[in-house]
């Protein structure tokens, strides 16, 4: 993921809700497709569902989230803040 640039864009979907893009680099290994596919390899393995990938006439490859998406990675959100919290009444 660190070979992406994420950006909050301000379109919004029919549902009001303003999806999360990423945007696959150029300079990436691979070039822009195959971080795209990486990057939605990995999306869809932490929460079930593929982004919408969009490719620009630019040649730039964009992939949004929506809310499914976010709930997904809220899982593991929650997950790590109860790991956080064991690790600190265990001492460790």
């Amino acid at each position: 993921m660190s070979s992406l640039d994420r950006n909050r864009k301000e379109s919004v979907d029919a549902g009001g809700f303003e999806p999360t893009q990423a945007y696959a680099r150029a300079d990436a290994s691979g070039g822009r497709e195959a971080d795209a596919e990486r990057f939605s390899a990995l999306i869809k393995a932490l929460t079930g569902r593929e982004p919408r990938v969009r490719r620009m006439k630019n040649g730039e490859i964009v992939m949004e989230c929506y809310r499914e998406h976010l709930r997904g990675f809220a899982r593991f959100a929650e997950l790590a803040d109860a790991i956080r919290r064991w690790l600190e009444e265990t001492g460790q």
